[in-house]
């Protein structure tokens, strides 16, 4: 695996695989982490989408020693359409749910995403919220203040981001933040970014910086400070 050759990007991606290694574990003992996958399915993220579809089984095998990982995809695209799946534990099911969806034009529903994490981790924890986007179009002291309330949840938001629009940029830094997430842009051109950063949030959600540790790879190797150093650390 290798990290996308644009230099801002490849640094962007580093810093945010640092980073995550501070986080504590959050999966409950004894059963699969619960991570919800967020995308942008308006017209302008089918290329995307498809790529995304071919790499998202590595979050399944980059955990499944390490206590397994139970996946819901959620999307927005259209006008208004909002859904999301059952937790699935098995890659092909989520590949083939994935690939059934046709992205479809429409403006960014982020905040009902978030509220909708924000939910589930209610009802029963979510280890992490990672989100797939190009775009914002809402308003963003509303999504700054889900993203915190995911925070105050023990819910971090990983924002993934396809692209270069700085308006989007800037939002999805925030909600990032705010949640005790991270944010890492990626470029659409290069699966193998993607592919990198859900195995390293993957790892993350099931078995916490000890098996992030363990992870083979590049991207094991350079995760350290982006994310809050976990509580009491240094005292």
């Amino acid at each position: 695996m290798t990290l996308p050759t644009e230099p801002h990007a490849s640094g962007a991606v580093a810093a945010f695989l640092r980073r995550l290694e501070s986080m504590p574990a959050v999966r409950p003992a004894g059963e699969p982490a619960r991570l919800i996958f967020g995308m942008d399915a308006t017209a302008s993220r089918q290329p995307s989408w498809d790529r995304a579809c071919h790499v998202q089984g590595e979050m399944f095998l980059a955990t499944r020693d390490i206590g397994g990982l139970a996946v819901s995809l959620a999307y927005y695209r259209g006008f208004r359409e909002f859904a999301a799946t059952p937790y699935l534990t098995d890659a092909a099911e989520l590949a083939r749910r994935m690939s059934a969806v046709a992205c479809l034009g429409g403006q960014t529903q982020i905040l009902r995403l978030l509220r909708h994490a924000l939910a589930e981790t209610k009802a029963k924890r979510v280890a992490a919220l990672v989100f797939v986007g190009d775009a914002m179009e809402e308003v963003v002291d509303a999504l700054c203040h889900a993203a915190g309330e995911l925070g105050l949840r023990g819910t971090p938001v990983f924002v993934f981001h396809e692209g270069h629009d700085p308006v989007a940029g800037t939002a999805f830094r925030q909600i990032a933040r705010l949640s005790g997430g991270a944010y890492a842009p990626f470029d659409a051109a290069s699966p193998d970014a993607l592919r990198e950063l859900l195995r390293a949030v993957a790892v993350f959600a099931a078995g916490g910086r000890a098996a992030l540790a363990r992870l083979p790879g590049q991207a094991a190797a350079r995760i350290a400070g982006q994310l809050p150093a976990p509580k009491g650390a240094g005292r």
